[in-house]
């Protein structure tokens, strides 16, 4: 057998990677981004700092700064923070210590593809409820699916991604009560929301919540993701974390910007508002629109298939998510709020095209 024959485990073979595809384009709307970079204020102090850093030692493997940073932000213990690099490792430990052969995670469709894909690269079975018509949870089929397959994790994402749905707090509560395992509240898009499952977090409560620096702190480039859970659990996630898996610099930025709440609490005020005006005006066009708690707005119209609307707008520089792939979401497509100016140019764009 030649090297480059090589078969990939067997439960790899039917996967692919995950994709969001790039192209050149004058507006940008399709990766849930922050429409403005981070402030200037905060490149000043994470270069000072930066200017400082021995680069030539290894990082402090237990993130201590910056979890205590995050702990005083969300009134919690350092033990009860975990950080990784991105959301997404953050769920992949979480799969790797509870996850695995012979265990089960649970899905509610549509939601973020990546809870899936992730519990598949770690070996884990997937069972896959569904959604009501609105794409709202369904307590009926989540005490169906849990009874049946009995998940070590249930996940929740709120609000949902791509269909912009925020779970009450009832709800949420009512999915605890009936996992037999740990519910994952994944809140990458939770400041935009109108309240988080953050408050319900404790030591008794088999209940995790996953934030990023990618949206709200405007951070994507630098990865940096973290959850806020039992601190039994986070003592878990060290088993299957890499030795200094969270560099420096990134400990640094993330730290560091935590000292701009309150510039971040006024982007997600503007962000919240350009998202009503972008629902309100699709409103006045021929597609239909979800309620969105999120940074960014799912639709379809209702007279041309997604794929040629997709198209249209890229033809004129405008760049969304086709979600027309997903489960339950034929012609579909979602749009991240920007600026103005760049959400001017969707609505035109779009206008022309449905």
């Amino acid at each position: 057998m030649t090297a480059d024959r090589v078969p990939v485990r067997d439960d790899l073979r039917g996967l692919e990677g995950y994709h969001s595809p790039q192209v050149e384009v004058d507006v940008r709307l399709n990766t849930n981004e922050s429409p403005e970079p981070p402030p200037a204020a905060w490149r000043d102090a994470l270069a000072a700092e930066l200017s400082r850093l021995d680069w030539h030692r290894y990082p402090d493997r237990a993130a201590t700064e910056l979890r205590a940073a995050i702990g005083a932000l969300h009134g919690v213990t350092p033990d009860q923070v975990f950080a990784a690099n991105g959301s997404n490792e953050v769920l992949q430990c979480l799969l790797l210590a509870y996850g695995g052969n012979g265990r089960t995670v649970a899905t509610f469709e549509p939601t973020y593809q990546l809870h899936s894909h992730i519990a598949r690269l770690t070996g884990t079975d997937v069972v896959e409820g569904e959604r009501t018509a609105d794409f709202a949870i369904d307590l009926g089929e989540v005490r169906r699916v849990l009874t049946a397959a009995s998940p070590v994790v249930t996940f929740l994402c709120s609000p949902n991604n791509p269909t912009g749905m925020v779970e009450s707090e009832a709800v949420v509560r009512e999915v605890i009560d009936l996992a037999p395992g740990l519910v994952v509240v994944d809140e990458a898009y939770g400041q935009f929301a109108p309240w988080s499952a953050l408050g319900l977090v404790d030591d008794e409560r088999p209940l995790v919540v996953t934030r990023t620096f990618s949206k709200t702190w405007s951070m994507a480039a630098a990865r940096l993701g973290y959850l806020v859970g039992p601190s039994w659990l986070v003592a878990e996630l060290d088993k299957v974390a890499l030795p200094y898996h969270l560099d420096a610099a990134k400990q640094i930025a993330g730290r560091l910007a935590l000292r701009f709440t309150d510039e971040m609490e006024d982007r997600v005020k503007s962000v919240v508002q350009e998202r009503e005006r972008i629902t309100a005006a699709l409103a006045d066009l021929p597609v239909d629109v979800w309620p969105s708690g999120a940074n960014f707005v799912l639709f379809r119209p209702r007279h041309r298939r997604g794929q040629d609307v997709w198209d249209g707008l890229l033809a004129r520089s405008v760049l969304v998510r086709n979600c027309s792939g997903w489960p339950r979401l034929t012609d579909c497509l979602r749009v991240t709020v920007g600026t103005p100016e760049e959400d001017d140019a969707f609505l035109t764009a779009l206008a022309e095209v449905v």
